[in-house]
């Protein structure tokens, strides 16, 4: 019998559901708005009724043994999105309950950032790691770290908010609501606003000038930056130097084997990743210099649902 995996990935602005066998082979995906229903249990209905959808394209003998999901300020202890910064929702939801009223398979539920470091564990990167870390860059910051072979959830499952290390007092307003968290400048976001601020203090010409502030993306503002636009280039530099040092402090705390990068922002290319490696090597106390290597994920484009459906096999094996 064919046994498979459901992967959900909930993200700020799109929800990626997917059907994955244990090879990793993704045989079905769809995306839906993560922000268009008010209540919480309509969102869950068209979750669960996509999940369902999936399960009607499998042919032959097939079992589906579990639902994992990756969502913002998750935990795995309680099965819970509790007050998540980048959700409509908030407050404590008992999402895992809310999935289970639909289906009668297990359903295991973490940070989208563990759920990728997961992910990146039994399919890709960090197969023969015991001790790496995950970084992901999308509309926020998330860091899904192992230590020993296992994911770092501290007492209450919460532990591994990299994203929300404050790196400048009384800085930027962050959306978990205080001041100056890592995520406010690394991330897509982040970026954008770095965007901003830096077109306000130059006068170089720049085509993101041209751009209405709502409508800069990461993306646009990475491809800018590899046409050799000035104010681009120097955003992304500005993001790389910030990650670059923080990734220098949490070295010296889990002294990791390697990190990887993961997610949208993470494709800025080499104008970000060696700015970060230059950083990152530039502040690492010496004792850990050359120990950690720098490495962009590994996962294919199905990565986020492949990490969610991830969390499935690693609980019941």
């Amino acid at each position: 019998m064919k046994k498979f995996a459901a992967g959900v990935d909930i993200g700020g602005t799109n929800t990626v559901i997917g059907i994955v066998d244990r090879d990793g082979n993704v045989v079905y995906e769809h995306s839906i708005p993560t922000q268009t229903h008010e209540k919480i249990e309509d969102f869950v209905a068209e979750l669960c009724g996509e999940i369902k959808n999936g399960i009607q394209t499998l042919e032959g003998d097939f079992e589906l043994v579990g639902i994992g999901i990756g969502a913002p300020n998750a935990n795995f202890y309680t099965g819970t999105i509790e007050s998540a910064a980048n959700l409509r929702w908030k407050g404590k939801i008992e999402f895992s309950k809310l999935v289970k009223n639909h289906f009668s398979v297990p359903v295991y539920l973490t940070n989208d950032a563990n759920a990728a470091a997961i992910g990146e564990m039994i399919y890709g990167g960090a197969k023969k790691m015991k001790n790496f870390i995950v970084i992901t860059l999308g509309t926020g910051l998330g860091s899904g770290i192992v230590v020993n072979g296992k994911l770092l959830y501290g007492q209450d499952g919460f532990a591994g908010e990299m994203g929300h290390v404050i790196v400048e007092p009384n800085g930027r307003v962050c959306g978990c609501g205080r001041h100056g968290c890592l995520e406010a400048y690394v991330s897509a976001t982040g970026l954008v606003r770095t965007v901003s601020e830096l077109m306000a203090y130059y006068n170089q010409p720049s085509g993101l000038r041209e751009i209405p502030f709502n409508k800069l993306t990461s993306k646009g503002i990475a491809m800018a930056a590899a046409s050799g636009d000035f104010i681009a280039v120097e955003a992304i530099k500005k993001t790389g130097k910030r990650l670059g040092e923080s990734l220098a402090d949490i070295v010296a705390i889990t002294s990791p084997e390697a990190i990887f990068l993961f997610g949208g922002l993470a494709n800025a290319g080499k104008i970000l990743t060696d700015e970060v490696q230059h950083h990152m090597d530039k502040n690492m106390l010496y004792i850990f210099k050359s120990k950690t290597q720098l490495k962009l994920s590994q996962m294919n484009n199905n990565a986020a649902i492949m990490g969610a459906s991830a969390l499935v096999w690693n609980e019941i094996e």
